[in-house]
């Protein structure tokens, strides 16, 4: 005779460790025995089912790196003195800029949120399935710097490919110098078809050209981030005072 215990048995040899909790769940509740066979099977295996999403997701969270754990759209202020167009976040939410292999670069001034509406679409797009990973841009260099060293330069660059969304915060922070400009235009070059960059900065965007300083490379750079962006722009104090003072 097959008993409920066998069964249980089963799924978890089988890691199916979802359909088990619902199952024990079922055989709790006298509520389940009213609906069908296929009913019951149903829901044990979309309780599979969303359990493995839900593990897949937090791998993802971690994996991404990002700093700051409260950042959501649902945590945005739309203060009017930010000027920040809460028609464009939400289509943005949709995520469907990484589909079309489209930028967003957010500019404004520091403590303005640029790093927290970062951090909330890579939230957000995570939720949906897609990688991400967080990079402030100094850091990245870096890690390519010391990938040259070693000789793991082909491999670093590989591994940051791979995330289809790639989150470089404070652009134009720091000056250029030796091969980082070659490196920064690597990690663009690689974007092009295969993912999407949010990129956030002080630097007005008007002034991003001079300041890669190359001019082949900037020309090439430029023209992959501009051509295929979408722009915000923030204005208003320090979110970073107003949440101090409150």
């Amino acid at each position: 005779m097959i008993t409920l215990p066998t069964v249980l048995e089963q799924a978890t040899a089988l890691s199916l460790s979802g359909f088990k909790y619902a199952l024990q769940l079922q055989s709790e509740d006298a509520n389940y025995t009213s609906l069908s066979f296929e009913e019951r099977l149903y829901h044990l295996f979309e309780a599979e089912i969303n359990q493995r999403k839900d593990k897949r997701i937090a791998r993802m969270l971690t994996q991404a790196k990002l700093k700051d754990k409260n950042a959501s759209l649902e945590a945005i202020d739309y203060t009017a003195k930010r000027k920040l167009d809460k028609s464009q976040i939400l289509s943005l939410a949709s995520c469907d800029f990484i589909n079309k292999s489209q930028n967003i670069l957010i500019n404004g001034l520091t403590g303005t949120g640029k790093s927290f509406i970062m951090q909330a679409l890579a939230r957000r797009a995570i939720s949906l399935g897609y990688s991400a990973k967080y990079y402030r841009i100094p850091a990245l260099l870096e890690e390519i710097k010391m990938a040259r060293l070693d000789g793991s330069y082909t491999k670093t660059l590989a591994k940051i490919s791979k995330f289809k969304l790639l989150l470089l915060d404070d652009f134009g922070i720091t000056p250029l110098k030796g091969d980082e400009i070659n490196d920064l235009f690597e990690v663009v070059e690689e974007r092009t078809f295969n993912g999407s960059l949010i990129i956030t900065a002080q630097l007005p965007i008007k002034e991003w050209y001079a300041y890669l300083g190359n001019e082949t490379i900037a020309d090439a750079m430029m023209d992959r981030l501009i051509h295929t962006s979408h722009k915000i722009e923030l204005s208003g104090p320090s979110m970073r005072e107003l949440l101090a003072n409150q």
